[in-house]
């Protein structure tokens, strides 16, 4: 080997030491203390509830279609009975009695005002505090020194660790 490469050789030997005594390894860690993390959200809802008011009810309209249906059969069957002048009293009576039962039928469900119940709905927004865990604050001591770090778990009474150990650099 001239010497050349050996001295190649040399410096890519001297610069791989560090690399070389470069060591990564696994330990335990005694956990002195562990502190959850935890944060409050508020997820507002809405709570509504149902109340039974009177109101003044306006009266509807009556239906003029029973009174003239009953009138016209009244007036029809009143014909029927007697003769002469007879005959056209008894049409007469006929149609107005018609009309009045004609009318009291059509119009019997119509509400003629007044006092009410009505159901009003009232809602309103409350607050809704909830506790969320963002993980876990651990302190633990490692060959006589405590350290803290940010985990996502709890890891119980003690800890893995990963070890490395490198020269200084001068």
């Amino acid at each position: 080997m001239n010497l050349q490469t050996k001295l190649i050789m040399s410096a890519l030997c001297l610069g791989a030491l560090p690399m070389a005594q470069a060591t990564d390894f696994e330990d335990f860690g005694k956990v002195v203390r562990v502190v959850p993390q935890v944060e409050q959200i508020n997820r507002p809802r809405q709570e509504c509830r149902t109340e039974y008011v009177q109101v003044q009810a306006p009266p509807q309209q009556r239906s003029a279609g029973g009174s003239i249906v009953g009138g016209i059969a009244g007036a029809l069957l009143g014909s029927q009975v007697g003769g002469g002048n007879g005959r056209t009293a008894a049409a007469a009576a006929g149609a107005i009695a018609g009309a009045v039962v004609g009318d009291r039928v059509d119009n019997q469900n119509n509400y003629q005002g007044g006092v009410q119940e009505q159901a009003v709905k009232q809602c309103r927004q409350v607050d809704h505090w909830e506790s969320r865990n963002n993980g876990y604050q651990v302190t633990y001591d490692y060959r006589g020194r405590n350290y803290t770090s940010l985990m996502s778990y709890d890891p119980g009474e003690r800890i893995r660790l990963r070890v490395s150990i490198e020269p200084a650099q001068q």
